[in-house]
């Protein structure tokens, strides 16, 4: 699995979302990684690291992630993860493997119009992605059209870094297993929870314009897991830490210090 390790001290593990990588935390790993060692991943068929043979499907990314905790000898870490990235943060914690959590929007808490919401409003982006993924890089750095492309993602779409959002963009377009892992989110069934004992403090974050992950799932998430605080990030949408990265970074280093 591949991933880059930045700063010193006590780890924390960054799990990133569907059609992400390492790259999607770019926003906070300067400031996080000055108080902690961070470990960023690219999960399997994302980024550098190669697609498993059950990597289209939710169970198969928690159990590659699940592998690799017990092989680098992390048992107990800290884990932030965002979306898709949030819900296997919160899977590990129900299955106690990991120490204080912070789970930024994540998925599998939609219900009945929800799912098919979820499905096809981010397939149809997928595809529209792909094909002109030629002119992300153009479309990117131009504020109207960066906007465009990001409005169910981001809050403030017209302020994000273009590069980020072109790095993003065909990262996603490249992900083998985006349209696998759509169908397997959107039809499975729903996160339980509660964390295992043991599970340090959990923070589950929620951007109160997110328009993927709808802000009343996460009422239901908290449900699922009700020893976890939850926090609103007033001025975000489905990424606090491109729309919010200070707030959270404080929210990160308050969770897990």
């Amino acid at each position: 699995m591949n991933t880059i390790e930045h700063g010193t001290g006590r780890t924390l593990l960054m799990i990133h979302g569907l059609g992400g990588s390492w790259r999607s935390w770019s926003t906070v790993l300067g400031p996080l990684s000055a108080a902690r060692k961070v470990i960023a991943i690219d999960l399997p068929g994302h980024g550098a690291t190669p697609a498993e043979s059950d990597s289209g499907t939710f169970d198969g990314l928690v159990g590659s992630v699940e592998r690799y905790i017990a092989s680098a000898g992390l048992s107990g870490v800290d884990v932030v993860g965002s979306s898709m990235g949030a819900r296997i943060v919160l899977e590990l914690a129900r299955r106690g493997l990991v120490g204080n959590v912070v789970a930024l929007d994540p998925g599998g808490f939609w219900r009945g119009w929800e799912r098919t919401f979820f499905k096809t409003t981010i397939g149809a982006s997928g595809r529209l992605l792909r094909a002109i993924r030629p002119k992300l890089p153009a479309l990117s750095r131009n504020a109207a059209s960066r906007t465009a492309l990001l409005a169910q993602l981001s809050a403030r779409p017209w302020a994000l870094d273009g590069e980020l959002v072109a790095t993003e963009l065909d990262g996603l377009t490249r992900t083998p297993t985006f349209d696998a892992l759509v169908q397997s989110l959107a039809t499975g069934p729903e996160q339980t929870g509660p964390g295992a004992p043991g599970t340090g403090r959990m923070v589950i974050g929620w951007g109160r314009h997110d328009r993927l992950c709808l802000s009343r799932q996460a009422v239901r998430a908290q449900a699922a897991f009700p020893g976890a605080e939850l926090h609103w990030f007033e001025g975000s949408g489905h990424f606090p830490m491109w729309d919010m990265p200070e707030e959270t970074v404080a929210v990160i280093l308050n969770a897990t210090g």
